[in-house]
């Protein structure tokens, strides 16, 4: 090999090298990749974008606060889009660049013991967001999520009406891997099960996926019937959508509930497609949530935010820090006073030309 050539292949060896390093560093963070250990840095880990919320609420509403409280500090944020095991590797990609608070939506709860074990030990702070991580969590801010699924099935029951106590009912449940969807399953259960006459069919559906949904719910028309259930539990909008597109096209009309108050949500609401939603305010959750990451970051204590303490799922880790914010039951008659009042969405973005009429007629201008 002459010189030339030599210098040649030891020069693309360390592109290649170089090359190799820098896609290390964007493992977790977007190509970001700096240190990121100097006390100023926070991660913010979401779970999914199915959801409309997440991208459009719970991540810039975190960012600003965090802003608002501390005007150097950087956040590094990504999405898992589902996936378990690239939010592990966005999640020890932030500990290794020496990130020291990280706001963690978790995909799979379950999976997470390990990993916030290992960040604990190198002194990393981790605060759960909207779902329980399994771990030594540092603080955990969400709703009280037994609570929500007893206002779901309350808000079933009395969209049944009097006919309740003979209806057969629907349930389409929310991910397995999700710590929330259980506890809205079970406070569901405990308004239905007495309150309607039987649940007839019930599916946990994978990644709170619409779709599946849709076709869950075609599944249970089969089997049951068109006139074999006379409601539908769906445990979020997103999934209501995909069960009312099934009920449409086998011309089935029965009450369907949700929950987030999704914009197509509300839409369906107002046209009467979907009879409600559970309104969330995310807003405090999620500034609850900035405010306690800056003063972990800032080694300052956070007992003025927490109101309770939670035990994981599990039961292992008991005593976690929390902060349980309510929620309330959204219809046709009050989401100008919940919603559209608390800038949400403004009547606009709701009354699009499809959807004035039924604005109109439920008072929203």
């Amino acid at each position: 090999m002459n010189a030339v050539t030599r210098r040649v292949v030891i020069g693309t060896a360390a592109v290649s090298m170089a090359l190799s390093l820098a896609a290390c560093g964007q493992a977790g963070d977007n190509g970001s990749g700096d240190a990121g250990g100097d006390g100023k840095t926070i991660g913010l880990l979401l779970p999914e974008n199915k959801t409309t919320r997440y991208e459009t609420f719970d991540r810039p509403i975190i960012e600003a606060k965090i802003k608002a409280l501390c005007s150097d500090c950087e956040v590094k944020y990504n999405n898992a889009a589902q996936d378990t095991e690239t939010q592990k590797k966005q999640f020890d990609a932030l500990v290794t660049q020496g990130v020291k608070v990280i706001i963690l939506d978790s995909v799979d709860y379950k999976a997470t013991k390990s990993w916030v074990q290992q960040a604990e030990k190198k002194g990393v702070k981790v605060v759960a967001y909207d779902r329980l991580a399994e771990g030594p969590i540092s603080a955990y801010v969400s709703y009280d999520n037994e609570k929500i699924g007893r206002l779901q099935g309350e808000a079933l029951v009395k969209a049944l009406g009097d006919k309740a106590k003979d209806a057969n009912v629907v349930m389409i449940n929310g991910s397995p891997t999700d710590p929330n969807a259980p506890l809205f399953k079970k406070g569901a259960h405990s308004v239905l099960d007495g309150g309607v006459k039987k649940v007839v069919y019930e599916q946990d559906i994978p990644d709170w996926s619409p779709d599946e949904a849709n076709k869950k719910m075609g599944a249970a028309i089969d089997s049951l019937g068109k006139n074999g259930f006379q409601g539908v539990y769906s445990a979020n909008d997103g999934m209501a959508g995909g069960i009312i597109t099934a009920l449409n096209k086998q011309g089935v009309k029965v009450p369907v509930g949700g929950q987030d108050a999704e914009l197509a949500g509300l839409q369906r609401i107002l046209k009467g497609d979907q009879a409600f939603t559970i309104y969330k305010q995310i807003k405090p959750e999620a500034e609850t949530t900035a405010e306690i990451a800056v003063k972990l970051l800032k080694g300052e204590k956070i007992d003025d935010l927490v109101t309770t303490k939670v035990t994981s799922l599990t039961g292992e880790f008991k005593d976690i820090p929390a902060k349980l914010y309510d929620a309330q039951i959204v219809t046709k008659e009050n989401i100008a006073s919940t919603i559209i009042a608390d800038n949400v969405y403004k009547a606009a973005d709701i009354c699009t030309a499809e959807y004035k009429a039924a604005c109109e007629a439920a008072g929203i201008k």
